[in-house]
Order: structure tokens, then sequence, then C-alpha cells
């Protein structure tokens, strides 16, 4: 199921370059920022290509600092996100019970499965979740509304609260 999805999404298994090992200097800020809705802009314009996307995708690092870069092996440039730089736009489920994986798409092409390495998060904004998965290093994707209710309906009531599994690892979705 692993590999249709990512064939889907035109992902490589070569996985993403090694930016966690660069450490080049920092060059500023050329005006390239990432939309709550997952929409890359460079200075107040959008970026429509997708493969262009992709590949800024794939150097993008959150440094321990908080701040979001684009890095190159000599190069470091600041990215302003105004939420989660990748969104969870597609969640799948592998198994059932405890053997449950969920598998989750993004728009850029990652193709996660939660666990205990990439765990999910939900936040509250009033009433309203704000669910996450993580992508990779401190990198995360919110997960969009039909993807969150699936989550929902996989969930299980437990004491009060919705629970999730996904690669032996249980997160809370909110109140049952």
């Amino acid at each position: 199921m692993l590999a249709v999805l990512k064939a889907h999404a035109g992902t490589r298994d070569k996985g993403p370059p090694p930016v966690d090992k660069w450490n080049p200097i920092h060059c500023g800020d050329i005006g390239m920022e990432i939309m709550a809705d997952g929409t890359w802009k460079h200075e107040g314009t959008r970026i429509t290509r997708e493969p262009l996307v992709r590949l800024f995708a794939s150097i993008l690092r959150k440094d321990e600092d908080g701040q979001t870069y684009l890095v190159t092996p000599v190069e470091k440039i600041v990215v302003k996100v105004h939420d989660a730089p990748f969104t969870a736009i597609r969640a799948d489920r592998v198994g059932e019970g405890k053997d449950q994986q969920i598998i989750f798409t993004t728009n850029v092409g990652d193709v996660i499965t939660a666990g205990p390495t990439n765990p999910i998060r939900v936040e509250r904004n009033g009433e309203e979740p704000r669910p996450y998965v993580l992508v990779r290093g401190r990198l995360e994707a919110r997960i969009l509304r039909a993807p969150f209710y699936e989550l929902v309906e996989w969930s299980e009531a437990r004491d009060g609260v919705l629970a999730v599994l996904s690669g032996n690892a249980s997160w809370s979705l909110g109140s049952a």
C-alpha cells in the first residue's frame, strides 16, 4: 500500500536531501513564505510550478531557533511559515485495531506513516481542532479537515476521549 501511495504522490524512494547535515551561512530573507493553506509565495507572488514547490519543500529545514529555512550546502535562506510548511491532504488506513497504520500524503508528495517517529498532535483554536503530523525533522503537516474527519471515524472513545492508533502508538483527537 505504501508503494502505491508513493507512486500516486509522485515521490521517489531516495528521500529528501540531507539538509540536517548541511551548515551553510545564513544568506538572509528573499521574501519566501508558505501560507496556512500550503500555498508558496515569493515576494507576494504565488509559485504555481509544482515541480519547483516540491524541490523547495525537499530542502526545507526548521532549526532549533524555530525558524524555517531553505537550505543548500552553501546557502540558508529564511522562509516565513504562517502555520505548518505542509498540509496533509489525504489519510489512508491499513489494517485495523492495534495493527492499524495511518498513512498521510502531503500537498508536496511526502508519504508518512503515523507512529512514534511521526506523531500526531491536536491543538485547539477555540473550539476548532488544529491537527498536525510530524513529517521530518521539525517539519509538520497540518491535517486538513477531510483527512481529520477520517481519523475521527477510525478512532475509539476511551474515558471520554477519542483516540486513534497507528504504528503501535495512540493519540488523542479530543473529547468524545
